[in-house]
């Protein structure tokens, strides 16, 4: 990130939440703004939800995001404080994310394309279990999986959906994605896999017109594929600030070692 300047130009949106709003008119009451498209950073108020809405705008534009939280959660927010703004934003430290790209195939033929910074999960429709056919690097590791569903996570969704189905945390800038099946039931034991940043997984659905499947990239999802690849997309990328000693990796830290 460049060093902050007096000509740095600040957006601030915020979720449609009451609180996030009413936040968000407070703050511009105290800091001279501009329209997203002009600013070099954006004050996104709200919970997770609402910054991966912000990072799939701004994933093209080069703009930085700094996240206050208004949400529930708020895992890939900063703590909520409308004072010090300017002198916060000239502290912050830089995380870049890179995003995961999906292409599925449906059992139309139809091709969908959709990007997720968290993860993309496959998951049954039905009362039948998935049956699926794992694909790392044009090799085939799991010729059959019987789950209900598998998930592939960033460092950044590792703790999400990923941790929820036992997975392992990844290290924020670590080169590395989780692959964890969804209550496995054949092999039982297998427990999933840490993969290269760099690999590419191709997941077959077998028996897709039985046992029908969804593909979910973050919230943006597609039914009865029949087949998907997925890989890091190194062409993009956003950059996410935080404060000092509250980065993201000191976010994933905390959680491996909360009690």
């Amino acid at each position: 990130m460049k060093p902050m300047s007096n000509q740095t130009k600040i957006a601030i949106l915020a979720s449609e939440t009451e609180t996030a709003q009413q936040a968000m008119v407070e703050m511009a009451k105290k800091y001279a703004t501009v329209p997203a498209k002009d600013a070099d950073i954006i004050v996104a108020l709200g919970g997770d939800g609402f910054m991966l809405h912000t990072m799939r705008e701004s994933l093209e534009t080069n703009q930085s995001i700094f996240g206050m939280n208004q949400g529930s959660i708020g895992f890939m927010m900063n703590d909520f404080d409308e004072d010090n703004l300017l002198k916060r934003l000239h502290e912050a430290e830089e995380t870049q994310i890179h995003p995961l790209k999906l292409i599925a195939l449906d059992k139309n033929g139809k091709t969908s394309k959709a990007i997720a910074f968290n993860e993309v999960s496959l998951l049954r429709e039905t009362h039948q279990a998935a049956k699926l056919e794992i694909i790392i690097d044009g090799k085939v590791r799991l010729p059959e999986l019987v789950c209900d569903g598998i998930i592939l996570a960033t460092p950044t969704g590792s703790t999400a959906y990923n941790l929820s189905a036992h997975g392992p945390i990844l290290p924020i800038g670590s080169p590395l994605l989780a692959l964890t099946p969804i209550s496995a039931f054949r092999p039982r034991r297998w427990r999933g896999a840490i993969l290269p940043h760099d690999a590419v997984v191709e997941i077959n659905m077998l028996e897709n017109g039985k046992r029908p499947v969804s593909a979910v990239a973050d919230h943006i999802e597609f039914r009865d594929v029949k087949k998907v690849e997925i890989a890091e997309d190194k062409t993009r990328a956003v950059r996410l600030l935080f404060d000092p000693g509250h980065s993201l990796a000191e976010r994933v830290l905390n959680e491996q070692f909360e009690y």
